[in-house]
């Protein structure tokens, strides 16, 4: 059964997820490190994970091909990739076999230059277009994953 995974602790579009998940009538499984409200409907799972990356090291051991993870964690998002399900970032950046090496390369740049102070800061703040990209993004992934289940 294909399933979107939310690496739900400091996800800040769970909401958008619900709305495209009721949508399609999908699997849920929201994944985190502590307890949390989640949506009452059966299609809404949560599974907690306590200690540091016991939430991603779960996803990352129960996600298969097709299903889709929400996360912006880059190596939680790579190792989802290597299983052959799809990441998708809550600014709406998709992650795929083709494009995360790219990413990690990036991710990994940037660890470099704020550990040698060359760079500071973090990402930018959620903005409505970052949601409305979300949204459209995770709609395309979302029908993607079905096509691909019906071959």
């Amino acid at each position: 059964m294909l399933t979107i995974y939310i690496d739900a602790d400091a996800c800040p579009v769970k909401d958008e997820v619900y709305k495209v998940a009721r949508r399609y009538g999908m699997k849920t499984v929201i994944v985190a490190n502590s307890t949390m409200r989640v949506p009452t409907d059966a299609i809404f799972e949560l599974v907690v994970r306590t200690g540091f990356g016991a939430a991603d090291d779960w996803i990352a051991g129960v996600i298969g091909a097709a299903d889709i993870c929400i996360t912006s964690d880059i190596p939680l998002a790579a190792r989802c990739v290597a299983n052959g399900a799809v990441a998708l970032d809550p600014k709406g950046r998709l992650f795929t076999a083709d494009t995360i090496g790219e990413a990690v390369a990036m991710r990994d740049l940037m660890d470099e230059l704020r550990t040698t102070g060359q760079a500071s800061g973090g990402p930018a703040a959620m903005t409505p277009k970052d949601r409305s990209r979300f949204l459209a993004r995770l709609d395309e992934a979302v029908n993607a994953a079905r096509r691909a289940a019906k071959t």
